[in-house]
This record gives structure tokens, sequence and C-alpha cells, in this order.
């Protein structure tokens, strides 16, 4: 006699499970239920755990996720997704959330009755987040409030309370940026790729274009006109008649071909014989066949291939503590951290607001029930109370780390001599042990010149009988003070060697974000920002004096441009002094080492959020300044 099931929720989670692969139009869908949050992993699916009192909450839960991950399943593909998918942190979180809401929709459309089953869904999560509670736009992730924004135009159904809420917080702000764009939701539901570009218009409308990335639409339009060209060049028919020959070389015999290449090999031996009389004497060539140029340098700036550089042989990329003796460096750290002891208070506030924003650490993510892997503990409950049921086994997933990488780039030159660069070093003290604290990779790099006035390469520049427009004029000096892999308790002593007498001269921008972005791409971390500390506009005597008067100044807008069309790097600056902002968009002014214990604290914090609300907030401070 067959035993009894016991377990009355066991026909439910079994026809659920049926249904699921059915809808999901994959018969091969292994469903499994469990406490863990629910998901899909290759072939499996987690849906929450119906226990045996099978009460109405539990059973439309697992029901309206079950339909929601099936949907997704069977409406979503992953190459296309990965094809359009943004760069930037912000950006990927709306693409992802507005996506799902698509899969969503399309399944409320085709089969009407999952959009109640969502709906429950929606609802828990929605009350587990707290959303019914929340009064401020700020309290609810945009790309939760555009996820639920997508779902309510496609299918016309209002939101169950808590999403409804956090629409309507953000709805405004949404419909105020993007609603030209979303009028066209309803045609284009059906195709992922059409959606996916409307999509990336909408984020763009929000204010996060910058984290798009490239635009692939547009690379597969390069790359078809580069083949057109090719097959062009291939099936010219007007070439010259050296096509026509090469096909009778081939209709020749195989005897005629061996001779010809016994001929050739021969006649190559006589020319390597008549190679040493030929090298002092001029060869006649005929008419029309010139010696081939040889092929152009190689530009010395990626965003301009107009900018010149006289003599590169002198250029300097340095570590701060091969500039000075360690009891020197010692000596002028001391000196520092005097001007750094009324401010120890604020390294704790700012750390505390900086580590809302960069979200540096990645939480640890787990697929259970696996045949293999690391044995799970947490379930060998089941063993006991069930010896027929296998051991469960789990494996941590392979995520992408979304970690941060900063690199502080500070302005080294004479004009920073004093209260500035005593600034400038306090700013990079302060901000390096923060970002550390927040698990942020912090690199320290410096820039400045070898010597007053042009070095070596205008004295070679003399030397050569000054040529016209010769480019820069003199030697750079880049200074690593802190390489972003090593800790901030081995290099502290190095930021003293700014107070050091003689080392600030010349400031050339340009090259000097230029390199530090070089550095930076190379990177492995998935957000890099990039911040100047600067006192206003590059000056190099030497080389403005036989150069336009706007030389340097036009190079350093050039590479900023380069940067921020590139979009793998955020660009921010701080003016020392004096107003940066007629040079980069995203910047502060400080005037005075104590604003980092008030307004600096804020300002610096609000410019790594990624809200576009907060940036013109920040915008506006520091106009006001």
């Amino acid at each position: 006699m067959s035993k009894s099931n016991d377990n009355p929720a066991d026909p439910f989670k079994k026809a659920l499970a049926e249904a699921t692969k059915v809808m999901a139009n994959d018969p091969d869908l292994n469903v499994s239920y469990s406490v863990d949050p629910s998901g899909v992993s290759g072939d499996a699916m987690r849906l929450p755990q119906v226990s045996r009192r099978m009460t109405r909450d539990e059973v439309m839960l697992a029901r309206g996720t079950a339909d929601a991950l099936a949907l997704h399943r069977r409406y979503h593909n992953g190459q296309t997704h990965a094809r359009y998918s943004p760069q930037g942190d912000m950006a990927r979180d709306l693409y992802e959330s507005m996506e799902t809401a698509r899969c969503e929709a399309m399944g409320a459309r085709d089969m009407p009755g999952t959009a109640g089953n969502i709906d429950a869904k929606i609802k828990n999560d929605a009350m587990r987040r707290g959303y019914d509670q929340v009064k401020q736009a700020s309290d609810v992730p945009l790309a939760a409030a555009a996820g639920y924004l997508v779902r309510h135009l496609a299918t016309g159904r209002d939101l169950p309370g808590g999403a409804q809420n956090a629409m309507e917080l953000w709805r405004g702000f949404i419909e105020d940026q993007a609603g030209g764009t979303l009028d066209n939701i309803d045609d284009i539901l059906d195709d992922q790729a059409a959606f996916a570009r409307f999509t990336r218009q909408v984020i763009s409308d929000l204010g996060y274009g910058d984290q798009l990335g490239d635009d692939p639409d547009q690379i597969d339009e390069d790359q078809e006109d580069e083949a057109e060209e090719g097959s062009d060049e291939d099936q010219d028919p007007d070439s010259t008649g050296q096509d026509d020959q090469d096909q009778e070389d081939e209709d020749a015999s195989p005897e005629s071909s061996q001779e010809e290449q016994q001929d050739a090999s021969q006649a190559q031996v006589s020319m390597d014989d008549m190679a040493d009389q030929e090298l002092g004497e001029e060869a006649e060539m005929p008419d029309g066949e010139a010696p081939l140029e040889p092929p152009p340098p190689q530009p010395i700036s990626d965003a301009d291939p107009n900018y010149q550089v006289y003599l590169s042989e002198h250029d300097e990329e340095i570590a701060a503590e091969d500039l000075a003796e360690p009891a020197e460096l010692e000596r002028l750290r001391a000196y520092l951290d005097q001007q750094l002891e009324p401010l120890k208070g604020a390294v704790s506030r700012l750390a505390n607001k900086l580590q809302r924003r960069l979200q540096a650490q990645q939480n640890r993510s787990w697929e259970f029930d696996l045949e293999e892997g690391t044995l799970d503990a947490g379930r060998l409950a089941r063993v006991v109370a069930n010896p027929t049921t296998p051991l469960s086994f789990k494996v941590e997933k392979d995520t992408e780390f979304r970690d941060t990488c900063v690199t502080l780039l500070l302005d080294n030159s004479g004009s920073m001599r004093g209260r500035p660069i005593s600034i400038a070093a306090i700013c990079a003290d302060v901000l390096a042990r923060t970002l550390e604290r927040c698990n942020v990779k912090v690199e320290i790099l410096g820039f400045t010149t070898r010597a007053w006035k042009g070095g070596l390469a205008r004295e070679a520049w003399l030397n050569d009988g000054r040529p016209a427009q010769p480019g820069r004029l003199n030697d750079l000096r880049h200074i690593i003070y802190k390489s972003a892999d090593a800790p901030w308790r081995r290099t502290r002593p190095n930021l003293g060697l700014m107070m050091k007498e003689g080392l600030l001269k010349e400031n050339i921008d340009g090259e000097a974000l230029e390199w530090a972005h070089r550095r930076m791409i190379n990177r492995p971390e998935a957000r890099k920002i990039l911040m100047v500390i600067s006192d206003g506009a590059p000056v190099d005597d030497s080389t403005l004096s036989v150069n336009p008067a706007n030389y340097l100044e036009k190079h350093l807008r050039d590479v900023i441009a380069m940067v921020e069309r590139r979009r793998a790097v955020e660009l921010l600056a701080i003016g020392i002094g004096h107003d940066v902002t007629r040079y980069y968009d995203r910047a502060v002014t400080i005037t005075d080492v104590e604003q980092l214990a008030g307004a600096m604290t804020e300002q610096l914090a609000a410019l790594f959020d990624s809200d576009p609300r907060a940036r013109a907030r920040v915008m506006g401070m520091r106009r006001a300044s």
C-alpha cells in the first residue's frame, strides 16, 4: 500500500511548478521552493516556500513570483539585453527595472490572469521595503519608480498601495524629463531591441546619459560601412590588369609554376648579392614609383592630434619618495599634521556621507540546492527530518564587483605656493583616509615641471634655431604620491613632499589630466572617479611665449571633452581659491581650510551623488559661494 502524502501544500507546489514550466516555455526548468531569495540560476528556479498552512498571502506570493520569473524567461533575450546594457550603475539599474516591467506587461497583455498574481508580488516587495510609508522621493530608488511607471503605462492597471505611492513620488520628475519618450511605449513592447533603445533614451532624458557608454547601433553601422568599403576595394572592376594577370598565373600548369618559383628564387639571391653595392647609390626607379613614405608618428595627445611637444626625452614620472630623503619627508609630514589638527572631526562626517553614496561594498550571493560545492549547513536539518532527502550544496556566484577607484590629481604649480598647496594637501589627506575607510581604492598624483621657464627642452629648441610653433617647451614632472594599490599607512609621509621648497613650478594641466586618465582606464574597478584639485588655468611661460596664448588652455579643454565623451571615468574638480567651472562642469570652490569641516563636507559628498537634482543643488551652492 502506498504511503499517503501528509503535506497538503505538495499538490499545489507540484501544480504551480508545472504551470510555471509551461508559462516559461521551458520544459527542462527545475522549479524548487526555498526560504532563500527567489530567482533563476541557469535552469533552476527558486520560488518562495509555501508552508503546510497555505495562507492566502503565501499562495499569492508564490504564484506572483512564479509568473514574474516565468514571463521574464519567456520574453527576455539575454544577448539583446547585454548588447544594449549601460555601463554606469544608476543607468544599469534603470535599464534592468524597465526590462523587468516590460516582460511583466507582456504577460499581462497576453495572459491577463498573470496581472493579478504579479500585483501580489509587487505589493509584498513594496510593503517589505516600506514604500507605503515614505513621504519623499529620495527615500525611493528612481529605478524602482521608473519600473512601476512603465508597467502602469503599458498595462493601464493601478499598482498596489505601496508601489503606487513610490511611483507617484517620482512620477512628476520622470514625466517632466521623459514624458515625450514615454508616449511611444505601446508600440515597442513586443520588440526587445526597440524597447532597449527606448530605455536608453529615457535614461538619457533623466540625466544619466553619461553612463550609457557607446551606442551599439552606431558601432554596428560603422562596422558595416567599413565592410562595404572593404568589399568595394576588393571588387573594383576598374583596377589594373594585375588581377587578370594573377588569374592567368593561377591557371598556368604546375610545371610552369615550379619553374617560375625557381626563377624567382634565383632572382632573389642575385638581388641579395647586389644589395651592398646599391646601398650607397641612388636607385633608379621608373616614373610613377616613388619610394613609400614612413608612417606618420603617433600623436602626442589622444584628445588633440595637433598638440605638439618639442622634446619629451626629459619628461619625468617619479614616485614621491624618490624626490626627498625619508627623514625630510617625515619632517614635512609633521608640518602638515599641525595644520590638520583642527579638522579631525571632518573625517568621520565625510566618511559617513560618502559611504552612503559610493556603495563600494559588494554583497555576497550564493546558488543553493546544487549537487556539488560547499555543504550548506543551514539545510542539514532537512536530512535529519527526512533521511531520503539528498544533501544540499552551495556555490558562491561569480558576480561583477561594483567597486570604485578614485584618483586625486593635484596641481603642484608655483601659484599654489603657501596656503593653497596646504589646502590641497589637506584635501588629499582627508579624502584619502576617508575613501580608504569606505573600501575605495585611492590614487594620489601630482603634476608640475622640472624647471622654471623651460628646461632642457627649451635649450634644445634654442640650439635648433628656434623653429616656429614648437609646442610645449618644458620638461614635465608627474609625481606619484600614492598608487591605488598601496596602503595609506605606507604612503602617508609622501604628502609632506608638497611642502618642500622648490618643488612647485609650472603647471601643464592637459597632459597631466590625460596621464591620470590613461592610468585610470587600465584599472579593474567598475566605477572610476577622477578628481582634479587646481587653482586655475594652465601656465608655462616658455610654452606660451612662442605659441598661441590659449595653446595650453585649449588642450586642457580638449582633454576634458575627451574624458567626458568616453564616459569611462567620472570627472570632478575642486578649485582652490579660484573658480574652475569654466573648465569642469562638476566642480566646487574652496577658499579656506575651515570649509572642510563645514559646507565642504556636504558639497564633496554631493559631488558623488548620481541624482541629477542633488547635482543641481550642488551647482547652486557652488554659484552661491
